[in-house]
């Protein structure tokens, strides 16, 4: 019988989102400093079920991920992943990482069941031991892995849930369904097919049936570039989301072309102008709070958001640099040390990115952001978060353009499509340290994204100094302190 969910509370939202980066960049850990300061802790909801199993397989430092696996509802499927993926001396130099089960349109029980354990481990761990908001984002663009992630973060108490690249209109109602255990049926874009693929997740069939009890309908903010969309989607109730995250270029990871054709400056990048800048006033007048991202890491762009009607502001930024963010250490120091003597320079790449959105890389040594380092990358895709279902003569296949030229011409694309792509899937990973190990002992290189505006690290870290996400979180606050009145 379904149950009836219980709503999070509509009490004060808060002012400062902390963004949810990368593959593991916003890990559980940054997530529940964050939190633990009263903000909103966010991790990143992206490629969970890899994380989990290479976690897993690297010896579990800590036995944090089979804690949170102990307090899953349904024993057995906890147990499942253990005993498939976890080393307990670790990996042997050289050895490879046991792959992971990939999602489809048809099948796939196996991959859903490790994507929704991921998440609630993740979640899990954010939530652990205190009562503060912890959310978790998520990219529309990944559409077979949407239902079931979601379905895990909720059966861990997750308290938002955020989504962006591209158009989250389903989102509102499948967070209802999935808190109350209700069969959902997702519709897959296919390219070449006029309607839509038709795929059936049920959360009670995959817990059996047992239940754990009511579940909490989590919050929906919808991350958009611009008013346009956000208007659209509030117009109907049910893809009316519970607010919004206005996200501009300045961002990290991938940002909404331009309006317009597509032009680039003499560096290459996409040129944005004053239609890309979003109209606050009609934000404001949609009635549902939003919030500003994209070079908001400054006291007063907070007192300025708050200033416009904003709820607060989202920032990624400068907690992808702090202690407790879950890129490795190696490259958050050089990071912060040509941030210092003015060495960095981060791209906004119109082609490295599958999805062919924007994507900010930085330049970092011994990256795939080194055209060397790149050209000597073997083309493979082996984890798929960005392929493209495609109705080829042969029947659905999947698509991405960074995997090998030949296959994806095989499959219909244009070898064109496949100018200057990186694999996002495998260069994320390896920035997080758990990239995979390929044979003749070559390792996948790290891809590195983070914000164009770094100008906060003068005051938080003037001499690439470490600094912890409560000094973000303490630093920001003072935009939030209304002047005294004369």
């Amino acid at each position: 019988m379904p149950q009836t969910p219980t709503t999070v509370p509509a009490t004060r939202h808060p002012w400062l989102i902390q963004g949810g980066m990368g593959v593991g960049v916003s890990g559980w850990r940054l997530a529940k400093a964050v939190s633990g300061e009263g903000r909103m802790g966010v991790v990143s909801g992206t490629a969970l079920d890899v994380v989990l199993a290479r976690v897993l397989q690297t010896g579990d430092p800590g036995g944090h991920a089979r804690r949170a696996l102990a307090a899953f509802p349904l024993p057995e499927l906890a147990r499942s992943a253990i005993d498939c993926y976890f080393r307990e001396d670790g990996l042997a130099d050289g050895a490879s990482m046991r792959t992971t089960p990939r999602l489809r349109a048809a099948g796939g029980a196996q991959a859903e069941i490790l994507t929704v354990l991921g998440n609630f481990v993740e979640v899990w761990l954010a939530k652990e031991g205190h009562d503060g908001v912890i959310g978790i984002n998520y990219l529309e663009k990944i559409q077979l892995a949407t239902a079931p992630a979601m379905f895990g973060a909720i059966l861990a108490g997750v308290d938002y849930v955020l989504v962006g690249a591209g158009v989250p209109g389903r989102i509102p109602a499948l967070a209802s369904r999935l808190a109350r255990y209700e069969r959902c049926v997702n519709k897959i874009r296919v390219e070449g097919d006029e309607e839509p693929l038709e795929h059936l997740f049920d959360p009670s069939a995959l817990l059996a049936g047992h239940l754990p009890g009511p579940l909490r309908r989590p919050h929906v903010l919808a991350i958009v570039s611009l008013p346009v969309l956000a208007a659209y989607l509030a117009l109907d109730e049910a893809t009316r989301p519970d607010g919004f995250v206005i996200e501009t270029s300045r961002a990290g990871g991938h940002s909404a072309p331009p309006r317009g054709p597509m032009k680039l400056d003499e560096d290459g990048e996409p040129v944005y102008g004053p239609r890309d800048d979003p109209d606050l006033a009609k934000m404001a007048a949609l009635g549902l709070p939003f919030w500003l991202a994209g070079g908001q890491a400054r006291p007063e762009a907070v007192a300025a958001a708050l200033a416009e009607g904003a709820a607060g502001v989202q920032v990624g930024s400068a907690f992808a640099l702090c202690e407790e963010s879950g890129m490795a250490r190696h490259l958050r120091e050089e990071l912060l040390e040509r941030a210092r003597t003015g060495t960095l320079s981060v791209r906004n790449d119109p082609e490295a990115s599958p999805t062919a959105f924007p994507f900010k890389v930085a330049d970092l040594p011994g990256t795939v952001s080194e055209p060397e380092v790149a050209v000597a990358r073997r083309r493979v895709c082996d984890l798929g978060f960005l392929r493209t279902p495609v109705r080829g003569p042969r029947g659905l296949v999947y698509r991405c353009a960074a995997e090998p030229v030949a296959a994806y011409v095989r499959k219909g694309g244009d070898a064109a499509d496949t100018k200057g792509r990186q694999c996002l899937c495998n260069g994320l990973l390896a920035t997080i340290g758990l990239a995979q190990r390929r044979p003749h002992g070559r390792v996948e290189p790290p891809l590195v994204t983070i914000g164009k505006d770094l100008s906060f690290l003068q005051e938080l870290a003037p001499n690439a100094e470490p600094y912890a996400a409560a000094d973000v979180v303490r630093w920001l606050a003072a935009g939030t302190v209304r002047p005294a009145a004369d």
